[in-house]
């Protein structure tokens, strides 16, 4: 007989907010669902590592487990990583840090976030109090990035489709976007201010929940630029909820 169990994996942080919205979030989604959803971490976090929520759904009997990263990216070498460890095939060509995980369940392996609609309708009303005359500003998305070869180009092609998503579904006059690895916000907002300097810029993090990123390293990136900022990250939100729900669901239907 089956048993179904999901595991979440996020980054983790060394700031307990971060850390109680993700486990917030993902309490939330799991409300409707009868079967046990663990929230794990790739670092930082001791005691709930991924290990540890591995060990704990098997401890409940479950044969077969999805694995639901919460990244924002497909880009993410994490993301490879946790994959890899898993057992799945891998981009990178260097040793896994993760080693193999120790694991009797089947496990099923979902993908992170990327130009998801709702994740973008989210990114639009968190910005929405920024925004005057969206037909005179331009938006400009900023992530994490990678410099690493095969991921720099995955992390692009997510941001631009995301980029697409956003300019199709607003009025504002222009969407781009820039990487944080390598270092491309300040050049971007500039050729943006430069090409059209009749419009606005707003900055638009693309980051799971508030912290250094947010707070600290995009406003040193841009210092002394001209552009609207509020620093909103995803979370908190109900539309990570609605994700989160929407990956175990669509899991689940098929088999109970």
């Amino acid at each position: 007989m089956k048993t179904y169990g999901i595991l979440v994996i996020s980054h983790g942080s060394q700031e307990p907010r971060w850390v109680k919205l993700v486990d917030e979030a993902v309490k939330a989604a799991a409300a409707g669902f009868t079967v046990p959803v663990v929230s794990a971490f790739l670092e930082i976090v001791d005691g709930r590592l991924i290990q540890d929520g591995i060990n704990e759904l098997e401890s409940l009997g479950v044969t077969d487990m999805l694995v639901v990263p919460l990244f924002i990216s497909s880009g993410s070498t994490h993301v490879d990583e946790i994959g890899g460890a898993f057992g799945l095939p891998q981009l990178s060509e260097a040793e896994n840090e993760l080693g193999v995980f120790r694991v009797s369940a089947n496990v099923f392996f979902g993908a992170p976030i990327d130009d998801d609609p709702e994740i973008a309708e989210l990114l639009l009303s968190n910005i929405a109090e920024l925004s005057q005359d969206p037909s005179r500003e331009a938006l400009l998305l900023i992530g994490h990035g990678s410099i690493e070869p095969g991921f720099h180009e995955r992390w692009s092609q997510g941001l631009q489709d995301m980029a697409a998503r956003l300019s199709a579904m607003s009025a504002f006059a222009r969407v781009s976007y820039a990487m944080l690895l390598p270092d491309q916000a300040m050049s971007v907002l500039r050729e943006l201010k430069e090409k059209n300097p009749e419009e606005d810029v707003i900055v638009v993090p693309l980051f799971l929940s508030q912290g250094y990123f947010t707070d600290k390293v995009i406003p040193k990136r841009l210092s002394g630029a001209d552009y609207r900022y509020n620093g909103k990250a995803m979370l908190p939100n109900p539309a990570i909820e609605r994700w989160l729900e929407r990956q175990f669901r669509e899991w689940l239907s098929p088999r109970v």
